[in-house]
């Protein structure tokens, strides 16, 4: 499964070169992240409720092209790794058909005091497998 879902660049989240700041890329990615699981019928904020998180363990972020103000960017989002307690998204945002980022996000489901734990049933959806 592949979201998209888009946005387009404010003039606060640019640098002094009129780039977007590379520490904006993690936003744009949380987000693209928040909507895949949204997509996918994932209730985050019913996991939170029940006393689990998602925990971010790694991000890798290669920077292909800078975006600017008001353009319209498109993040694309899909697992690419699923373990018991943790997996792999595979993202994008792209600007038309130029490539802006690329990233894979590691990330761990913790239980109400952060340790790993294996991803409850009623949370384990087919949308967050390959």
């Amino acid at each position: 499964m592949i979201c998209e879902c888009s946005l387009v660049v404010r003039t606060y989240e640019c640098d002094s070169y009129g780039h977007v700041n590379n520490a904006n890329y993690l936003n744009y990615l949380e987000y693209g992240r928040y909507e895949f699981l949204r997509d996918i019928g994932f209730d985050y904020p019913a996991f939170i409720r029940a006393g689990y998180g998602v925990y971010i363990a790694r991000v890798e972020i290669d920077y292909k092209k800078p975006a600017l103000t008001d353009d319209v960017l498109v993040i694309r989002s899909r697992p690419v790794k699923r373990g018991a307690v943790s997996g792999i998204i595979a993202q994008e945002i792209r600007r038309g058909e130029d490539l802006v980022v690329e990233a894979r996000v590691t990330w761990a489901s913790v239980d109400s005091r952060g340790m790993p734990v294996k991803l409850p049933k009623d949370w384990d959806l087919p949308g967050l497998r390959p």
